[in-house]
């Protein structure tokens, strides 16, 4: 199962479906996305790609009761702050990176993989026995990047965005 993963969309709506269009091009069987969506359309765009799709919410998301609603509309589901998913026998915590609380939160709760973005910059490094993975952003950022996070090899591949 490979599962894709975005960030930092800031409502970027044209680069969060050319995103999504090369994810699912490149076999994303799943989607999640790790806050500051911004706005109801970014998760419209990540919903109706036909996969499932678990998000977070981040520091810059202010319109919490529309994105709710294109959530139960769209059957996303949103993870609040941070939760916590099980896809192919992996444990996968999601938070945006911003809360210090979550961030150790879920940590200590020895995921697998550890999803998060907020700094904008694509990271893939180890904290113990914990994969801690940022896609990068599709705003304010060097390059866009998303990823794509293979669950059976563990094979993680950053992918640029053009825009």
């Amino acid at each position: 199962m490979r599962l894709g993963i975005l960030s930092d969309t800031h409502n970027q709506l044209d680069r969060t479906l050319a995103a999504v269009k090369l994810l699912v091009e490149s076999g994303a069987d799943a989607l999640i996305h790790c806050g500051d969506l911004m706005g109801p359309e970014i998760v419209q765009a990540c919903a109706c790609a036909g996969r499932p799709f678990w998000f977070v919410l981040g520091n810059n998301d202010d319109d919490w009761p529309a994105v709710r609603v294109m959530a139960a509309q769209t059957g996303a589901t949103c993870l609040e702050w941070g939760g916590e998913v099980t896809l192919h026998g992996k444990r996968i915590a999601v938070t945006h990176g911003h809360m210090t609380k979550d961030v150790r939160r879920l940590k200590d709760m020895k995921p697998d993989y550890f999803l998060f973005g907020h700094s904008h910059i694509a990271e893939d490094r180890r904290d113990g026995t914990i994969r801690c993975i940022n896609p990068g952003a599709l705003h304010r950022a060097s390059s866009y990047t998303v990823a794509l996070l293979d669950l059976d090899t563990d094979d993680l591949r950053f992918l640029e965005v053009g825009g």
